[in-house]
């Protein structure tokens, strides 16, 4: 079973199950989680819901992309549609759960396995957690309530993050909103067995200790100065006429991106702010579902992914992407738009 789903207690249970994998989701697993939480909704004896994760590199890396990207090559651009309407739904539907959902984010937690961890109502990191949105790598933009998250964050913050990708560790994802507390990873399961036996959510802040060593609060101006703009093509050319050691590294991650997803993700992710989740998946299924027939998607995936070359060609070689581009991209798609009333319940 690619994901364990049972009642324990007074706790509704689901583990990802796919270490070797680094829990990478597919789309049956988005399913099957979809179903116990719509399951454990309406039952009283479920208290809290836990969702966790087995093996010590990843929570979740992402989603499972290897099949997004075969369908995408022979022209099955419904595969990835549904795909993501799919995944949308259920992070919707943890974002808006009645009941507690407690998630433990150990190693990598990215992408999708944002999606579905960091909606959550209490977000547990500990020491080995590294949690990133690094979509526009692939020619994606933050999506899976990504742009909701990021907008969130102090400042800038959130458009650094969703355009370089940047890993954040335990006291960084807390400061930037995407977790809530940090526990000791040797205090996972002691605190597991308590909510199990008593769904008492205080034992959360009782295991709770300090999280040290972030980066972002003492970056926070340099982010500010650079990445508080609406354009693209005005952040690079802010950092090139910069000289310092954060402009510096800033630049080569900035790089590694597709320009057209990170001109899309920058307009997501500013519009999102103040907004509400299900206008932000809208919002980013737009993109999303376009990105295997029209965007730099399956290129970035071959590049990183499947060739290993590192070299993507993307469809624009500068930040300067023009506004139609990117309206392109982003525009409402009119009876294919997601939209919470059919999709949420």
């Amino acid at each position: 079973m690619d994901i364990v789903i049972r009642t324990e207690g007074r706790a509704g249970r689901m583990t990802l199950n796919r270490p070797k994998a680094l829990n990478a989701l597919t789309a049956d697993m988005l399913v099957a989680a979809e179903q116990a939480l719509d399951a454990w909704r309406k039952d009283d004896t479920v208290e809290v819901v836990i969702i966790d994760a087995l093996g010590d590199k990843a929570f979740s890396a992402g989603g499972d992309i290897a099949d997004l990207y075969a369908q995408g090559i022979a022209g099955n651009h419904q595969f990835g549609r549904d795909f993501w309407r799919q995944e949308y739904r259920l992070n919707l539907k943890v974002a808006t759960y009645p009941k507690p959902v407690v998630v433990f984010m150990q190693g990598f937690t990215m992408g999708g396995g944002v999606g579905l961890a960091c909606h959550a109502s209490h977000r547990i990191v500990g020491e080995t957690s590294q949690v990133a949105m690094p979509e526009c790598g692939i020619g994606l933009i933050p999506d899976v309530g990504g742009s909701f998250l990021l907008a969130r964050g102090p400042g800038a913050v959130g458009a650094y993050l969703g355009l370089t990708g940047t890993r954040m560790n335990a006291a960084d994802a807390i400061y930037a909103t995407f977790a809530d507390v940090f526990v000791p990873e040797a205090a996972w399961d002691t605190l597991k067995t308590g909510l199990i036996d008593t769904a008492d959510l205080a034992a959360i802040d009782a295991a709770k200790a300090p999280a040290d060593g972030g980066s972002l609060a003492g970056l926070q101006d340099q982010i500010d100065t650079h990445f508080d703009h609406s354009d693209l093509g005005q952040i690079a050319i802010g950092l090139d006429a910069t000289d310092s050691a954060f402009s510096a590294s800033t630049i080569k991650r900035l790089a590694k991106g597709s320009p057209l997803a990170q001109a899309c993700g920058l307009q997501a992710i500013r519009a999102a702010k103040g907004g509400d989740i299900a206008t932000a998946l809208r919002r980013e299924y737009r993109f999303t579902s376009r990105a295997t027939e029209q965007g730099d998607f399956l290129e970035g995936i071959r590049a990183q992914i499947i060739d290993r070359d590192f070299a993507p060609k993307w469809l624009h070689t500068t930040k300067d992407v023009p506004q139609v581009d990117i309206d392109k991209m982003m525009a409402p798609l009119g009876a294919d738009d997601w939209t919470m009333a059919e999709d949420h319940t």
